[in-house]
């Protein structure tokens, strides 16, 4: 008898710290949307759909290839990247959008002006760091937005003939959320707190 009752008690402790889990990180998606830096970035289609989730586009910014040049930390006996993280530096044009500046692997060595930002991201194992002209790709976890049913094939051939932009908010330590896809001035879809 005492063995069912202890079951039932470490059954609803596991369930609570479960929901804790859960609630802790959709709290804290929600605290970058609602007090993060916001910045722009310009897009670019890949990919309109999923066949398991519905439509989506696959995004790709400037700050998708960083050339190595712009890394200014890399060891003059460093050939290739590790496995690890990227910070990169951006600053607001004069056409609202934000382009990178400079990017270090690990942490960033000053803080981000007023006028800059710093978004965090991740390389992968493997990238040649020696070559004149080389680039890396880092993963943000902000390459993929999905939309209503139906509605991705007719943005991506319109993100072909006119400028897009993907509104994000930037925590303190870089890590991002997308907060809207827009066309121009205009909202096209937002991403609700919760």
């Amino acid at each position: 008898m005492m063995t069912g009752k202890r079951l039932i008690i470490s059954a609803l402790v596991l369930a609570l710290v479960q929901i804790g889990f859960l609630s802790w990180i959709i709290a804290g998606r929600a605290a970058i949307l609602r007090n993060g830096k916001e910045v722009l970035l310009k897009i670019e289609p890949v990919d309109p759909r999923d066949l398991l989730r519905g439509d989506y586009i696959v995004l790709g910014y400037e700050i998708s290839r960083i050339p190595v040049k712009m890394i200014a930390n890399i060891p003059a006996d460093k050939f290739s990247s590790d496995d690890t993280s990227i910070v990169v530096r951006l600053k607001k044009g004069a056409d609202g959008y934000w382009t990178p500046t400079t990017a270090w692997f690990g942490k960033a060595p000053t803080r981000a002006a007023a006028d800059e930002a710093d978004i965090s991201g991740h390389v992968a194992e493997g990238w040649d760091l020696r070559g004149e002209g080389m680039t890396i790709a880092p993963d943000y976890g902000i390459e993929r937005f999905y939309l209503p049913e139906g509605e991705g094939m007719a943005i991506q051939n319109d993100m072909r003939v006119r400028p897009f932009g993907i509104r994000l908010a930037l925590s303190g330590d870089g890590t991002a959320q997308i907060k809207a896809l827009v066309d121009g001035d205009k909202t096209l879809f937002e991403e609700p707190l919760y």
